[in-house]
This record gives structure tokens, C-alpha cells and sequence, in this order.
């Protein structure tokens, strides 16, 4: 599990916009394949257009995550009173900090696809 997954996320509801599906969810959690490990990310609202998750530059994580790749991933609402969801998500980019607040890390751009559902 990496550390940057459990913190809470904080001032997601100061949005002037409408939530959005990415919006009601506070962290991912997924595996690579049935030994892997579980991999747990803290959900980063990176623009108005999507959500990412940073990952560690010498993390592991990041041999196996390509864009395009679509993956199985279990999304933790804000609200605990309601159920985690598996849902299938596309990483859209991958991209260093190479200066910024998160220097050191990859922001790896996810993307929702509604069609796919299902509760975890």
C-alpha cells in the first residue's frame, strides 16, 4: 500500500461546479494481477476536466501503467456510509513534476468510464 493513498481528501466540495462522477470518490485502490500487491492512492482533483493520483517516481506501479491501459479499480466514496465501487478506468497521462509541488512524482491522469459500473 503506498502512504500517499491514505490522507483524506480536503476541500473537494468548495467546487462552484456541479460534482461530477470523479468527484464523489476519495481514493482508488487496484491490483496489477492476483499476486501483486494492492496498490491505495489518494484521488487529486487536477483540473475541472479530470482526477489523477500521484505516484512515487521509483514506485513499481509505474512499469505497468501505460496510456490507454484500462483497468479494473475500486473507488472510495467521500461519504463512508456509502459502498466502494469497482469500476473500469482508462489512465489518460502520465507526466513528471519535474519542479513543481510534486517534484519527484508522476501524475497519472484516470479517467471513469461510466458504462462499466459495478458495485465492489
Amino acid at each position: 500500500m503506498d502512504d500517499e493513498g491514505v490522507k483524506e481528501h480536503k476541500d473537494h466540495d468548495r467546487r462552484s461546479e456541479p460534482r461530477s462522477l470523479e468527484d464523489q470518490y476519495v481514493r482508488v485502490e487496484f491490483s496489477l494481477g492476483d499476486l501483486e500487491p494492492v496498490y491505495l492512492f489518494k484521488i487529486w482533483d487536477i483540473s475541472p476536466s479530470g482526477m489523477g493520483i500521484l505516484v512515487k517516481e521509483n514506485s513499481a506501479v509505474l512499469r505497468h501503467l501505460k496510456v490507454g491501459d484500462v483497468w479494473t479499480m475500486k473507488y472510495y466514496p467521500s461519504r463512508t456510509s456509502e459502498s466502494a465501487k469497482a469500476l473500469k478506468t482508462q489512465i489518460r497521462h502520465i507526466t513528471k513534476d519535474e519542479q513543481g509541488r510534486f517534484k519527484g512524482h508522476y501524475l497519472v491522469g484516470l479517467s471513469i468510464s461510466e458504462n462499466h459500473e459495478r458495485a465492489a
